[in-house]
Order: structure tokens, then C-alpha cells, then sequence
């Protein structure tokens, strides 16, 4: 690792610690002075937001326009703040051998894994990049483990590994005598990856939720042999079964966590597991339902508007991230100043939007499917959503165990809780839950009702 890098990386998780003992006023205080700073870069340095924010200096956040990835992707050369950044210039790079190293010899390129149909492409120079690394380090540190040069510990990841992928990103600037890490795509066939864990013997696991899922029902099985003194789960939502399964494995809980490429980490559990705390100190977040109308916290939001304050490369001021997310209307018990996220939905395109019997369409979250899966004795599950159907996939199910009929029926009765008139559902075993480009096996495979109409028609 470099070692100004991870000097600075040091010197900001030490800043972030002493915010942990601010009083919820100085909070406020801290955010609505980073902000004002942050807005008046922008205007100075970014042309898109001159026009973007054109008469609306002295407008309280909550009435600025919305920025959507579309949009950055659109105007990315003027959003930028540096005149010397160039959208195809970023494409090149990453698409060279040297894509690893920084883009013009100071920013690391981060893209989305496109799932919402365009990927986006965000940049940090190295200040910008601490921060994103001590998001990290703190949710390390709230699980209990301080970062600091006399500590050692090895990692083991399953998740990306594209150069351009946050999460490999992340690993890499991190790898060093500290943390000497292991890196597997989740894509790798299931064999490798525990024949590599094995060989490894990680401290901490760090993997998607389905694939920590996976891993621990192999270490149930024996074929994992790993002991980690921890687990970290991110980029999925962790069902209270996984969570199960994985305290069945190795006899420690899961530590969740919420991040994005857009932001680094945005939320954290404490080893009191009780929601996840949000870095309200890097990012403000505001919880909003689809017409971008505040929600109040104990009600879901439909999507977060973020605003990162710590970003001046590629400001993002109320960014929209189609995540469905329930703040606690209760005070955090930790003493810390930050406000708690109670339960993660999932985006919103994992959600299946299915008809009523007045053939209205209604919006079914994946925690419905839930409570009709997660008791079943099955290795894994994933709802496909198919022209006038649905297709449950069945993983690792024993003969005998699970009665088909059964799992339709869960499924129906839990769908006709929420007003939908059930469609043909069919059960489907298979060896395994298929997985995405990037190793991710979702709950839940959504399609928009044009896509699914357009297939009815043929």
C-alpha cells in the first residue's frame, strides 16, 4: 500500500472519531458548513452546476433539482470540476492495460455495475479517496476491530474483481503487510473459491450477502474449513436467514453494511446490531418516496438523495439512488450522533411490480418473499419474474424436504397480502442460484410491466 495514502487514511478515521462524540446539534452544524462549501466550489468550478443551480445560491438543499446518474452521465465533462477530465478520456483509460493506476496520474475511476441499464463513472483524486477507505475502516472499527499499523488481518473478499469495481478498488489500495487480502470473483465456480478460502484461512470474510449465504451453508456442509473472527456483508440485501446461517457456520453474526460506488461506505451496523448507523458526517442523506416528497422515518423510502460532502472532483448534490430504505424513529442508542437505518429493501429494480384483481399495477418489495423462503430448508432461492409468471428457483433442496405445492402456496398467500392477484407460479430446482456478470445472485429478478407486456404480446 502507499504509504502517504494509507497515512492519510489513518489521519481521517482519527477526525471521524472524534465526530462520534459530537452532540447531534454539532452535527448539523458540521454538515451545513460543509455543504455551503461544497455548493459554492460547484458553482466556481463546475459548469453544469452554474446552470444546474442558476438562481438558487441561497435555497435550503430540499429545494435544489434532483441529479440523476442519466444526467451525470450526460453532462459528465462539464459536471467534472476539472477542465482537464474528459468522459471518452475515462472510457479510454479504462479500457487500457494501465487501468488500474490513476486516471492522469491522480484520480481513481470507479464504474456501476450498469444494473439499471447505464453504468456510471465516478472519480476521486486521493484526499477524495482517504475518505472513502476510512468509510470502511469505520465500519471495521464499529464491528469491533481498530485500524491502525500494530494490527494485522488477513481478508478474503468474494465479489468483484473488475479494476473498475469499487469493491476491488477498495481492496487494492488496501492490500499491504496490514491486510494482506485474497480477492475472488464471485462469479468463479463455487469449488475454486472454497478450494482458495481453504488455502488462505482468512481473519475476515468480506462477500455479497447471497454469496456469505453460500459460503456458510458449504461450511456447514465441511467443505469450507475457514474460521473468520469476521464477517462483513454488503451490496445485497442480508435476509435474517442468512444471517442464521452464517451465525450457524461460524458462530459469529454477520456485520452488514452500506455502501455504494457513488459515496464509499454510507451506513454501518455496531456490535450492537441494532440497524446501521449512517456516516451523516461524509454524506446527508434525505429519504424519499417516488414524487421525491420527504418520508419520515418507521415509513420506507423509495429512493436517497445523497449529497457527499467530502467530494469536490465530481460533486454529487442530491444524487438519486434508487434504494428502498426505513430510518428508526428511535434514538440511537450508541450515543453516537447519527441516525439509524432499521432495514434495507433493496433497489427499487429488484422490486416486481405485478397486477391487482382490478388490474392495477402493485409495486411487491423482495421482503415479501421473505417470510414465504427464508425458513424453507434450501440452500438458496431467487423469484424470476417472467411474461404472466413467476419462476421460483429452488437450490440445494434435498428430496423429499420441501413440498412444491407448499412453496406456491407460501408464495400466493404472501402476494395476496398485499393485493396482487397471484399469476402462474412454477417451482424450479436447480443446482445452484444463478449469478450475475459480477458473481451476485438476487433475490429477485424484476422486470418493468412494458418489458413484460411486450414479451405477452410476442
Amino acid at each position: 500500500m502507499d504509504m502517504r495514502l494509507m497515512l492519510q487514511l489513518l489521519q481521517r478515521l482519527e477526525t471521524l472519531r472524534r465526530h462520534e462524540r459530537w452532540t447531534r446539534e454539532q452535527l448539523v452544524a458540521y454538515q451545513g458548513d460543509r455543504l455551503r462549501r461544497l455548493r459554492e466550489f460547484a458553482a466556481a468550478h463546475s459548469p453544469f452546476y452554474r446552470d444546474f443551480h442558476r438562481g438558487m445560491a441561497d435555497r435550503p438543499l430540499n429545494e435544489l433539482p434532483v441529479l440523476t446518474k442519466a444526467m451525470l452521465m450526460e453532462h459528465f465533462d462539464d459536471m467534472v470540476t476539472d477542465r482537464a477530465v474528459r468522459l471518452g478520456d475515462v472510457r479510454a483509460h479504462l479500457a487500457g492495460r494501465r487501468r488500474a493506476e490513476p486516471y492522469l496520474g491522480r484520480y481513481v475511476v470507479n464504474s456501476t455495475s450498469g444494473s439499471t441499464g447505464r453504468p456510471g463513472l465516478f472519480l476521486f483524486d486521493r484526499p477524495e479517496w482517504a475518505s472513502v477507505l476510512a468509510s470502511f475502516g469505520r465500519a471495521h472499527e464499529w464491528a469491533g476491530v481498530h485500524v491502525s499499523l500494530r494490527h494485522r488481518m488477513k481478508m478474503g473478499s468474494v465479489a468483484s474483481t473488475s479494476p473498475a469495481h469499487m469493491s476491488a478498488r477498495v481492496g487494492a489500495s488496501l492490500q499491504s503487510w496490514w491486510m494482506p487480502a485474497l480477492r475472488l470473483a464471485a462469479s468463479q465456480p463455487l469449488a475454486e473459491v472454497v478450494r482458495q478460502l481453504n488455502r488462505w484461512q482468512p481473519d475476515m470474510l468480506v462477500a455479497y450477502a447471497s454469496m456469505a449465504r453460500i459460503l456458510a451453508e458449504e461450511q456447514i456442509a465441511g467443505q469450507l474449513r475457514i474460521h473468520p473472527h469476521l464477517v462483513f456483508t454488503s451490496s445485497e440485501v442480508l435476509t435474517e436467514d442468512a444471517r442464521r446461517r452464517i451465525e450457524a457456520a461460524w458462530g459469529l453474526p454477520a456485520f452488514n453494511q452500506y455502501a455504494s460506488t457513488e459515496t464509499g461506505g454510507l451506513a454501518a451496523e455496531t456490535t450492537d446490531h441494532n440497524g446501521l448507523e449512517v456516516f451523516e458526517d461524509q454524506v446527508i442523506v434525505e429519504p424519499v418516496d417516488a414524487d421525491l416528497r420527504p418520508v419520515p422515518p418507521g415509513v420506507f423510502a423509495d429512493k436517497l438523495l445523497v449529497t457527499v460532502l467530502f467530494n469536490r472532483t465530481q460533486p454529487l448534490i442530491r444524487y438519486e439512488l434508487s434504494d428502498s430504505v426505513r430510518f428508526s424513529t428511535e434514538p440511537n442508542p450508541s450515543g453516537r450522533p447519527f441516525a439509524r437505518i432499521d432495514e434495507v429493501q433493496g433497489r427499487t429494480e429488484d422490486i416486481l411490480h405485478l397486477p391487482s384483481p382490478t388490474g392495477a399495477q402493485v409495486a411487491v418489495h423482495p421482503v415479501v418473499f421473505h417470510a414465504a423462503f427464508d425458513r424453507l430448508p434450501v440452500g438458496g432461492w431467487q423469484v424470476v419474474q417472467e411474461a404472466g409468471s413467476l419462476r421460483l428457483l429452488l437450490a440445494g433442496v434435498a428430496d423429499g424436504e420441501v413440498r412444491e405445492q407448499a412453496v406456491i402456496d407460501n408464495v400466493t398467500h404472501a402476494l395476496r397480502a398485499v393485493g396482487v392477484d397471484p399469476p402462474l407460479i412454477r417451482v424450479e430446482r436447480v443446482p445452484a442460484i444463478p449469478r450475475t456478470a459480477s458473481g451476485k445472485a438476487p433475490l429477485v429478478l424484476a422486470r418493468p410491466p412494458s418489458s413484460v407486456t411486450a414479451d405477452a404480446r410476442g
